[in-house]
């Protein structure tokens, strides 16, 4: 089954606080250069590796331009174009001769390329990347084969069903606000996209600019010398971001219902979707929350127990509360074996809802969901690419990762009450998207 939210789930941090306690257990370095740019450098005990993370806080949020979804994730493909210093084969020729692996990723907040090296090669991976940051080169017709390549991209997702049904449930949920589409884009933006070159210009020169950028810099690595190496290639980069003016989603008034019929053979999905709120860790609510979906719908809840393992009447059960820049949806999404059976597993999952709304939940089970969170967060900060990796999407959100200390202090601090609180805030009929899909071939 595909994480909700592709995976922000499980990196559930918050915003800064003079009095959180510290769980990072690296000292971190964070200087801003003259021109904007950030750089937070994490030295940590990795003989010769170092993780090396260009964070562009921008992603499919910020494609407020009617007509122009998916342009985030185009330059995830576009940044490997490289530049007329070092054209995409060179590029690719020093990431291969220096042993590295390169990649991206694009979210609805966040554009995030990485590569994993040896610290030997450092200097050069700074000058490379500096490079195509500052000077991404491409012609029309290198431009037109991309955006036909992200069509067949989309038309590959769709294949699955679970993305089929985060297209529909998304459309229906928001009204305005640009997480209505998916990161890949509306299909019909995406057919158009060949002949949208000159904006694509300007959609690199508004966004890739050292303002909106953090560089995350983890592993064997001594941050006064790697300073000096960034500000020889990277000071001469100019400002000129524009952010976009993203709108405010208005108040949901009333339950949404839909279903969606995906053209191949598939079970039963249900996908229930609860406006939450931004991110924000002095919002107890949302911190409540966090824990609310592991409570009422993990492995160790008693529907899962119930539906998954005694019954078998479904064969998986998740909920995913994301952290995101703004307004997201709270999703329970369960996998049905008969078609028969959807009516009583929502009734299921609202009767759920119920008893954590009038109930208090068990505060030794609270204590052990918390720290079994907290246990997790640390068991995945042993290399340097699990590090960076970790706090890529905290640094797209709040710019920087003091949140971390922040979010696990007020973590601490959630009772009982707080998470009855919750359920009633969030788990409502007029905040609620509720959508089935149903495969076409039996």
């Amino acid at each position: 089954m595909k994480p909700i939210a592709a995976g922000l789930c499980l990196l559930l941090l918050a915003g800064s606080s003079a009095m959180a306690e510290t769980i990072l257990p690296y000292k971190v370095h964070t200087t801003v250069l003259p021109n904007g740019l950030k750089v937070i450098m994490i030295p940590m005990e990795s003989p010769g590796l170092v993780a090396y993370y260009s964070v562009v806080r921008t992603g499919s949020r910020d494609e407020v331009e009617s007509g122009k979804s998916g342009f985030a994730h185009f330059f995830e493909h576009m940044m490997f174009r490289g530049t007329k210093k070092y054209p995409g084969p060179v590029y690719d020729s020093i990431v291969t001769s220096i042993g590295a692996s390169a990649n991206a990723f694009t979210s609805d907040d966040i554009t995030a390329y990485h590569l994993n090296f040896a610290v030997e090669d450092l200097e050069k991976v700074i000058e490379v990347e500096s490079d195509r940051f500052q000077n991404l080169h491409y012609e029309l017709p290198a431009f037109q084969t991309e955006s036909g390549a992200i069509y067949g991209e989309y038309r590959k997702g769709v294949t699955n069903p679970f993305e089929v049904l985060d297209e529909r449930v998304r459309d229906l949920a928001f009204d305005v606000h640009t997480y209505k589409h998916t990161t890949i884009g509306f299909e019909r933006d995406i057919k158009a996209m060949p002949e949208a070159y000159d904006y694509s210009l300007d959609f690199f020169k508004r966004f890739y600019r050292p303002e909106n950028v953090v560089l995350l810099i983890v592993g064997d690595v001594k941050p006064d010398a790697v300073l000096k190496v960034v500000r020889k290639y990277y000071s001469g980069w100019q400002k000129g971001y524009q952010p976009s003016s993203v709108q405010q989603e208005p108040p949901q008034t009333a339950e949404r219902t839909g279903t969606v019929t995906y053209p191949g053979k598939t079970l039963p999905i249900l996908d229930m979707a609860f406006k939450g709120d931004a991110f924000d860790p002095a919002n107890t609510d949302f911190v409540a929350a966090t824990v609310l979906g592991d409570l009422a719908f993990g492995e160790t809840s008693d529907i899962y127990k119930k539906l998954y393992i005694q019954e078998q009447r479904v064969d998986a059960l998740q909920a995913g509360i994301p952290l995101q820049r703004d307004m997201p949806l709270f999703e329970i999404v369960a996998r049905i074996k008969k078609d028969e059976d959807i009516p009583a597993i929502q009734d299921e999952v609202l009767k759920t809802i119920a008893s954590f709304q009038s109930t208090p939940v068990d505060a030794q089970r609270l204590a052990g969901v918390k720290k079994r969170r907290r246990y997790e967060f640390l068991m995945n900060l042993d290399t340097p690419d699990r590090v960076a990796g970790r706090l890529a999407h905290i640094v797209a959100i709040t710019g920087g990762i003091d949140a971390v200390d922040a979010y696990y202090t007020a973590l601490a601090k959630v009772t009982p009450e707080d998470i009855m609180k919750a359920a009633k805030k969030y788990f409502v009929p007029e905040r609620r998207t509720i959508v089935v899909l149903k495969g076409a071939a039996k």
